[in-house]
């Protein structure tokens, strides 16, 4: 069952404009959405109080800066057990290839997106790192061809 949120129609509008574009100023923010700016102000402080807004941060363009492949991983571990899971995930924390890792249901365990310029790259991240980590029993690398669609935007309504 959905829990009730505590936004408005105004707040729900403020989080899509910031969402799009978070340079945009309080002025900015108040002009498109008809409010003055001291409201405009103490209504994007409480969203960022209340945890609706976690941070502000700049989308760089993976490819310019030579991290061109993005590889999809599937990694099951040899046993599920709260020591393996737990050894695992500190491993994954420090390793900056990953920039995202979910524990998943189904057949296998965890999900990642791994960065890597290239696949002579991604292979010594997967042989010096990866594949070495002791409790990790497989490993299914999927290596994506064409990004279709790729956003950070929450589908907010």
């Amino acid at each position: 069952m959905a829990t009730k949120l505590n936004l408005d129609a105004l707040d729900i509008r403020i989080l899509k404009i910031i969402q799009e574009n978070s340079q945009k100023t309080l002025k900015e923010i108040a002009e498109q959405v008809n409010l003055s700016l001291s409201p405009t102000h103490d209504r994007v402080k409480r969203l960022e109080a209340d945890g609706y807004i976690k941070g502000y941060v700049a989308l760089l363009n993976r490819k310019k800066l030579n991290l061109g492949l993005l590889v999809h991983c599937q990694v099951t571990l040899e046993k599920q057990t709260r020591q393996n899971f737990s050894e695992f995930e500190t491993a994954i924390k420090a390793f900056p290839e990953v920039i995202s890792c979910h524990l998943v249901s189904g057949n296998f365990d965890y999900y990642l997106n791994v960065l890597s310029a290239d696949v002579e790259s991604y292979n010594r991240f997967y042989q010096e790192k990866l594949a070495v980590l002791p409790s990790v029993a497989h490993i299914s690398s999927l290596f994506v061809m064409d990004e279709i669609k790729s956003t950070t935007a929450l589908p907010l309504i």
